[in-house]
């Protein structure tokens, strides 16, 4: 799939999705098939999925960042499983940010091992069975939803709250990843991310289907260095205006933002734009931890700009304490009776 979401994509449709929309037809039935005949592999510890409806960002990072809290309250290892999407790992992979790159394993999983034991593996079963044998209790999967490799005892759907899944078509004739219905079938809750009308539709159509309704926030930490200066703000993930405008609203002046593609590897002359800028009408650099991790660990005015740049952290925070645990629980329930299942009582 594309990085830089068409702008029609979060529109009504028009012309442009409609001449598209067979495509897209095409696409979702190829889709649905996969999440419903795909043979899944079971791993041998509970397997939580954070995923989401659509192509580009909706909060799934921090949510798994979240999620990793409340399994280590419970006094348990939690794992991280993610393709390495942007990276060139080619086998499983226990990402160690001391000398590994983004350029090699991905920014989301650099970031995420920042936090806790981390596998990057295209072949999602195969970095289960890794994941088990570095200690992990339970996996947390960041994205992964739709190729349906590994059986879920809990999956989670992300949205954002303002820009839900946009003019609702499937790729590439809107930013739908498969016809809503069937993720929906396959998901077992719902999470609300920020403050929004545009995800009310899908909130009614899991309401119908008596998934779990959850809401959380994305809560700055520390706003306050970045007050009082000017910045040039920039981002390169799958929702650079929702950054930008996490600043605005943090109290934080944003002279001038620069959004780039999701996962965007920085060439020399953008650099060397954003540092000039920068310098020639004094401004702070100001970017998110994602890309930071990408451009650390590269040189020349790569090495600059990253030790230059300040990154405004987020944090979610759900709305109802509990429900972190509750999704825990919850999976870890689903996957007793998963092994009860397979290996009855004799």
């Amino acid at each position: 799939m594309v990085s830089e979401a068409p702008p029609f994509w979060w529109e009504k449709p028009g012309l442009q999705s409609a001449l598209l929309y067979p495509a897209g037809w095409v696409y979702g039935r190829v889709a649905r098939q996969i999440m419903e005949k795909r043979r899944r592999s079971a791993a041998t510890v509970p397997v939580i999925c954070v995923g989401n409806f659509t192509v580009g960002g909706s909060g799934k990072t921090p949510t798994a960042l979240a999620l990793a809290d409340a399994v280590e309250a419970r006094g348990l290892k939690p794992g991280f499983l993610t393709r390495g999407y942007g990276g060139n790992v080619r086998q499983p992979t226990v990402v160690d940010p001391a000398h590994h790159s983004a350029r090699y394993v991905g920014d989301e999983p650099m970031l995420l091992a920042g936090r806790a034991l981390t596998v990057a593996s295209p072949d999602r079963p195969a970095g289960a069975e890794l994941l088990v044998s570095e200690g992990a209790d339970v996996i947390i999967m960041d994205d992964g939803f739709q190729s349906a490799r590994l059986v879920f005892d809990h999956a989670v759907m992300v949205i954002d709250a303002r820009k839900g899944v946009g003019n609702g078509r499937v790729f590439p004739a809107g930013p739908v990843r498969a016809p809503i219905v069937d993720q929906l079938r396959h998901a077992d809750s719902l999470l609300v991310v920020g403050e929004g009308t545009g995800a009310d539709r899908i909130i009614r159509l899991a309401a119908r289907a008596a998934k779990p309704v959850h809401t959380a926030r994305l809560v700055p930490l520390s706003p306050e260095r970045l007050r009082g200066r000017n910045c040039l703000a920039f981002a390169a993930i799958g929702d650079p205006d929702k950054f930008f405008e996490t600043l605005g609203a943090s109290g934080i002046r944003v002279a001038h933002a620069k959004g780039f593609p999701d996962h965007h590897t920085f060439a020399d002359d953008e650099i060397g734009e954003l540092i000039d800028e920068a310098d020639l009408y004094g401004l702070s650099l100001v970017t998110t931890a994602k890309d930071l991790v990408r451009l650390q660990g590269g040189h020349g005015r790569a090495h600059e700009l990253a030790s230059r740049a300040e990154v405004l952290e987020v944090r979610l925070d759900f709305d109802q304490a509990h429900t972190a645990d509750t999704i825990i629980r919850l999976a870890i329930e689903k996957f007793k009776r998963r092994c009860t299942t397979a290996n009855p009582a004799r």
